[in-house]
């Protein structure tokens, strides 16, 4: 059973930072990508970022320049550090991971965090 595990948010002001972690667990993980989505209030779900097994990143152009994805494939975590941070990106961040099973790709869910950027 695969887990993917959360941390990282929480409240910050106007021009703060945080670090988002997502932790997939299980044994023997053929891991082809990670990613984050966010959505706020009364919005559609947005893809922040994603980062592929060999390294490739995409990013929302609202993250660009300030947000950056990477990861530790020997952990199966994904990072998201993001600066500069403002109350457009207030949200409820959810990472992801697709990993082979078989021969499919199948996708999991972390639980969401939540992101605050307040005055």
């Amino acid at each position: 059973q695969v887990q993917l595990v959360e941390s990282g948010g929480g409240l910050v002001q106007p021009g703060g930072s945080l670090r988002l972690s997502c932790a997939a667990s299980g044994s023997g993980l053929s891991i082809n990508t990670m990613g984050w989505y966010r959505q706020a209030p009364g919005k559609q779900r947005e893809l922040v970022a994603l980062i592929t097994s060999g390294g490739s990143t995409d990013y929302a152009d609202s993250a660009k320049g300030r947000f950056t994805i990477s990861r530790d494939g020997a952990k199966n975590t994904a990072y998201l550090q993001m600066n500069s941070l403002n109350p457009e990106d207030t949200a409820v961040y959810s990472c992801y991971a697709r990993i082979h099973v078989g021969y499919s790709l199948v996708t999991y869910w972390g639980q969401g965090t939540q992101v605050t950027v307040f005055s």
